[in-house]
């Protein structure tokens, strides 16, 4: 998919202030207990998933973070297509408190190709 100037300028504003992880990354700290959050449509989402993902798509995740996670310090590591949906939205809940956020870096595609990731 092409992205607009417009949207990667967003995109890189918010992934200045958001700390990334990559998939080996990720997979280490969900031994650790980390959250993995898809943020993804709900047609993505049913498509195919990281086997361990919950599901809170962009639209929804400020409204309902709280009511899942009630504790800011909670570890989440949120993942989209590409990384850069996951960017803005770990961003957001930065702005709402959340301390402990990170995208996955390269997202969907990259956990995909990693030979250690489930999906489903």
């Amino acid at each position: 998919m092409e992205h607009s100037k417009e949207f990667l300028v967003v995109v890189e504003d918010a992934k200045s202030r958001v700390k990334e992880v990559s998939v080996l990354e990720t997979l280490e700290r969900m031994k650790d207990g980390a959250v993995l959050i898809d943020v993804r449509e709900d047609r993505e989402f049913q498509a195919g998933h990281a086997k361990a993902a919950i599901h809170l798509g962009r639209g929804i995740i400020e409204r309902d973070i709280i009511g899942k996670y009630p504790e800011k310090d909670t570890e989440l590591i949120l993942y989209c297509g590409g990384g850069f949906r996951s960017a803005l939205s770990a961003d957001m809940l930065q702005k709402m408190g959340y301390t402990n956020v990170w995208s996955m870096a390269g997202g969907w595609s990259a956990w995909k190709n990693h030979a250690n990731a489930e999906t489903v």
